[in-house]
């Protein structure tokens, strides 16, 4: 890929078994409108040996991010302090990337690649990031963002922001990455930085929170608003199922933009069992 980007995902063994997330994730890149040549620039970044195993029978491009004395093999539950852990791991680790020279795109494993996004990228910008919720303006700091998915250029003012957000978890003590975010996007000192932040629109990068409704446009789709690995798997199946009929209706039916997601299905933000 030019300009030194890599595609970075992070991985433990509770999404990497046979027939889970990280198989539905790279089928995506392999049906999607031009993006199987994208997984020779995807690096996916191991969090446990089991899944650095796994990873290596089925990606060319894998990196173990062994952290002594932690265990990110097992399924994270949501705020809980292993999961708080994990986020923050992976904040200080892509700091490392940028400092080596690389620009990234950061996705989670839980979404689905459909088309190439470094066109939908703004060149000037520094940190580009998706949103659980886009007001309609790029720059609006009231759109919701989302961690999941970011496209960083390397160069001092993003390296300098990747290390402010990481030390603002001491200010901010029982928040996720993408809540320290929130909360910080609004301080002085990235404008004295000078970084350049933009919102990524939810037309071309949606969710289960907000979907991309016109398949036309849509690069990726994530399963937020979801909690619980099988109900994430489940819905993943179905988008991949709607993506197929899509690619495969005639072109006229294609540009009557009538074609729809049928999900959420099992995703909800309620408990598991509830």
């Amino acid at each position: 890929m030019e300009n030194k980007t890599v595609i970075l995902t992070t991985l433990n063994a509770a999404w990497a078994t046979p027939g889970s997330i990280i198989d539905l994730f790279i089928e995506s890149f392999q049906i999607g409108d031009g993006t199987r040549k994208l997984l020779d620039h995807l690096v996916i970044i191991a969090l446990d040996k089991q899944t650095y195993v796994r990873c290596l029978s089925i990606h060319a491009h894998c990196f173990p991010l062994i952290t002594e004395g932690a265990d990110f093999s097992d399924e994270k539950l949501f705020m809980s302090a292993g999961y708080l852990s994990m986020m923050w791991t992976r904040i200080e680790f892509l700091r490392l990337v940028l400092e080596k020279g690389y620009n990234f795109i950061f996705s989670d494993v839980d979404i689905l690649w459909f088309r190439n996004p470094l066109p939908q990228f703004y060149p000037e910008d520094d940190f580009q990031i998706a949103c659980d919720h886009f007001m309609g303006d790029a720059f609006d700091l009231q759109n919701i963002p989302n961690g999941g998915f970011n496209y960083v250029k390397s160069n001092n003012r993003t390296i300098e922001f990747y290390k402010f957000w990481h030390a603002s978890r001491e200010k901010f003590p029982g928040h996720h990455d993408q809540d320290v975010f929130n909360f910080i996007k609004h301080d002085p000192y990235l404008l004295e930085m000078g970084i350049r932040v933009r919102f990524l629109s939810t037309a071309y990068f949606g969710g289960l929170c907000e979907p991309s409704r016109d398949f036309s446009k849509v690069c990726t789709m994530h399963a937020n608003c979801c909690v619980g690995l099988s109900r994430k798997i489940h819905d993943l199946r179905v988008m991949l199922d709607d993506w197929r009929t899509y690619m495969s209706l005639p072109w006229k039916v294609k540009r009557s933009r009538a074609f729809s997601w049928r999900v959420p299905q099992n995703c909800s933000l309620a408990p598991l069992g509830s």
